[in-house]
């Protein structure tokens, strides 16, 4: 064998170590990312619980927040068809995002809600397969629910962000597509 062919081989070995190394990273960011949102999503209901009863909202109030483990929550988003019960940041930052969930813009009381989150199967990771129809909540810091159903599912360019923030849907959720080439984003509609 020659050495241009040895050295290919090896280089070939290294690059997939690196891919490996790089996938069970993924995979220990995301069972992290998922136990903290188990735990946060837990303490905000209890929070919820203990004050009792829901408060009073106008659509351009802002939503009240708790803090959690040093981080501001607006609330508790549950997927039914996924299983899903994640806790929502108040504010977006790629570094909140390893976290939980985060509000992008909008809200819940002015029925523009865009929630953003990484593509871990223990967040947003399994958005693309829910169905037409399908029921989603989000509970907020106040203990107030509101319901929605999936509208329409579709893929948007990474900086299509008018069409993310003005969409005129109730709810937004999205994340990344593997690669991050594109986001999938599902609109829901309020169910009064």
């Amino acid at each position: 064998m020659s050495k241009r062919a040895s050295l290919l081989i090896k280089i070939g070995l290294l690059l997939t170590a690196a891919a490996l190394c790089l996938a069970a990273y993924n995979l220990y960011e995301g069972a992290k990312a998922g136990n903290s949102a188990a735990d946060a999503a837990g303490k905000i209901d209890a929070f919820i619980e203990e004050s009792g009863e829901t408060c009073a909202f106008a659509p351009d109030m802002e939503m009240p927040t708790v803090q959690i483990d040093g981080y501001e929550y607006i609330g508790v988003l549950r997927i039914q068809a996924l299983s899903l019960e994640l806790p929502v940041m108040s504010e977006w930052s790629y570094s909140a995002l390893k976290i939980a969930p985060c509000r992008y813009a909008g809200s819940a009381y002015s029925d523009d809600l865009v929630i953003a989150a990484h593509n871990y199967s223990s967040h947003f990771g399994q958005i693309k397969g829910l169905s037409l129809g399908d029921e989603l909540s989000f509970t907020d810091a106040d203990g107030n629910v509101f319901y929605y159903t999936v509208a329409e599912i579709e893929t948007l360019s990474p900086f299509a962000t008018e069409e993310m923030t003005s969409s005129g849907w109730d709810l937004t959720l999205f994340t990344c597509t593997v690669g991050g080439a594109s986001r999938v984003t599902v609109r829901c509609e309020k169910v009064e």
